[in-house]
């Protein structure tokens, strides 16, 4: 990158005073997106906005690209007024929204090429341009490969070199990662880091906050206001001397055990980890005993400080999250004594054995086998493209299974698709909503589906309305639903009609901690209550909710059991003790060695 060298490096890449934006909606109530916010980035710098769905995160991004102005303070870019010349900001950076517009029925190269069109890029420039975003994403094999042929993760990447098709000052990056497996993630922020390195200023949003912790600066977005503007040690350093491990007690699952702590009037947040629950305290003690049980003291990381801020925040009554968190207790609560008193039985209610789907000549799943009991939570792990999602649309009877055998409490899917399907419930990575339909009409509606009616349609109706605190929502368009109320609608609708097992395809993709603790509570009471869930996440700090899981890649099984065994797998060289080796570390090792030995193979 050699553009910014045309800006003065003592102007700041970015610079809000006091800024504040309001939308109106139809019924002409005001909502404040942001309200009084100062930030200042400096040129050269990756800096981050993070925070809870509705923060504000997105809409800043689109005042600092010029697609919006601001309703108070000043925006200033690269030294420019944004209220004063949008356009001469527009030439000088290079915006990539959440949902980038590709063209599927074009080549990547057709991509690019219409991109450099629109920017103006002569065929000279397109020439070293092209040869370096190729070799930087990787995807110069793929140049004549429809972009609707690509895996998410490439897509994610075509989508990057399409925004770096001329050479930006600025870049602005709308939750880059998001639906992104682990590997394509790793690679995404290689390209990010290399182009820190050349001297592009990169400003990105998150809704992961381990993703903040590679940043320079952060700010924490919530509800519109500004929560902190700080290096990332300097939050974390809010959790310090407040963030323990605890060693849940023999026979006691580490999610059980994190959904009881999460009910102690002391504990500000808790997630399983490596055997263990995470946890931060309310206040600063040197040793604490949760439960009977005495924590351990351990580094904070970026997101126990996250959460402080948060808890913060709720407890100041800023954030419209009351409610929720309110509810989400009240959920654990109902649940407390069916979550230590384990009620699942050894029935197997999913079998899986030598599954095959094939698509022409192309093997989406290639003899895929694997079990699971009444009340176990089950997950699919894989890079995108790997035959999750395949393998779920067959088990949903949704789609033919080109061989092998599957049956669905006691049903065989292959024989009787109808018959299956009503044991099942099926939350879709999109969320299967009927955007111009209310929530009280999608709930209607699914009802209908699932052939409820009369009294026990409105009972189930009154109980979903009721059980994910749906009823301020109840006239609004779905579409116009916050994410993390859409993932509490699709899971509403999908529990509906009681199925024995919920099937669960990225439920979590895009959502901020705060909506995935709540999910996790809510899966971990239903698991507790006998219900079979299986998920596919690329979050796979969420795999240790699992009872097992599989590691899926080219359709094949390269390994599956308990979180514990899955962590064996990974090898010593990632330099850590085994008590803090990750899923995650050991889901990359496990897909590297299989891609290494398949290319092998094929040499």
């Amino acid at each position: 990158m050699n553009a910014t060298a045309t800006a003065s490096s003592s102007v700041p890449a970015l610079q809000l005073d006091a800024v504040r934006k309001v939308f109106r909606r139809e019924t002409g109530e005001a909502v404040v997106a942001l309200d009084d916010i100062s930030f200042l980035v400096r040129q050269g710098g990756l800096a981050a906005l993070v925070g809870p769905d509705g923060g504000g995160k997105t809409t800043l991004l689109r005042l600092l690209a010029g697609l919006m102005k601001a309703d108070g303070g000043t925006v200033h870019v690269l030294g420019i007024d944004a209220a004063q010349d949008p356009q001469a900001i527009q030439s000088r950076i290079s915006y990539m929204p959440q949902r980038f517009g590709l063209y599927e029925d074009l080549t990547v190269l057709e991509n690019l090429d219409l991109y450099s069109d629109m920017h103006g890029v002569s065929k000279e420039e397109r020439q070293t341009q092209y040869a370096r975003l190729m070799e930087m994403t990787g995807l110069g094999q793929f140049q004549k490969r429809l972009a609707g042929q690509l895996s998410g993760g490439m897509k994610q990447k075509l989508g990057l070199a399409c925004t770096l098709v001329r050479s930006p000052e600025l870049l602005l990056l709308d939750e880059p990662t998001v639906g992104v497996d682990p590997l394509s993630r790793h690679e995404l922020w290689e390209i990010i880091r290399r182009l820190i390195k050349d001297g592009l200023t990169v400003l990105l949003s998150s809704s992961d906050p381990e993703e903040a912790e590679a940043c320079d600066c952060v700010l924490v977005l919530n509800d519109g206001k500004k929560l902190a503007e700080a290096p990332p040690k300097q939050i974390s350093a809010l959790a310090q001397n407040r963030t323990f491990l605890i060693q849940p007690p023999t026979d006691v699952k580490a999610r059980d055990f994190q959904a009881r702590i999460l009910q102690e009037p002391n504990v500000v947040d808790a997630v399983p980890e490596c055997a263990h629950v995470r946890l931060v305290s309310t206040g600063s003690v040197g040793s604490a005993v949760f439960l009977g049980v005495t924590a351990q003291p351990t580094p904070p990381r970026f997101e126990d400080g996250f959460m402080v801020l948060l808890h913060q925040a709720l407890a100041a009554g800023q954030s419209n999250k009351e409610v929720a968190a309110e509810e989400g207790s009240a959920v654990a609560a109902n649940n407390s004594m069916a979550i230590i008193g384990d009620n699942r039985g050894g029935e197997l209610v999913v079998e899986v054995s030598d599954l095959v789907r094939r698509f022409g000549q192309f093997v989406a799943v290639d003899h895929v086998s694997f079990s699971v009991k009444r009340g176990e939570i089950f997950g699919l792990l894989g890079p995108n493209g790997a035959g999750k999602t395949t393998t779920f649309r067959m088990l949903c009877g949704l789609l033919a299974a080109s061989g092998g055998t599957l049956k669905v409490a006691g049903v065989d899917v292959r024989q009787s698709r109808a018959s299956a399907r009503q044991n099942l419930g099926y939350v879709a990575q999109k969320f299967s909503l009927y955007g111009q339909l209310t929530v009280a009409e999608n709930l209607d509606f699914f009802a209908r589906a699932y052939g409820l009616g009369g009294d026990k349609k409105r009972e189930r109706v009154d109980w979903a309305v009721s059980q994910f605190n749906l009823k301020p929502f109840l006239r609004l368009p779905s579409a116009q639903l916050p994410g993390g109320f859409k993932q509490r609608l699709a899971m509403a609708a999908a529990l509906m009609h009681s199925p024995q097992i919920l099937f669960l395809d990225e439920p979590t993709s895009g959502a901020d901690p705060f909506a995935r603790r709540e999910f996790w509570q809510r899966i971990t009471a239903l698991a507790a209550e006998g219900v079979t869930v299986i998920v596919t996440t690329h979050f796979l700090s969420e795999a240790e909710y699992c009872d097992r899981a599989l590691i899926l890649d080219g359709g094949k099984v390269l390994a599956q059991g308990t979180p514990t065994e899955l962590r064996s797998l990974a090898p010593p060289a990632f330099g850590r003790d085994a008590g803090t080796v990750t899923i995650e570390d050991a889901f990359i090792a496990v897909v590297e060695k299989a891609r290494a030995k398949t290319e092998l193979q094929h040499e």
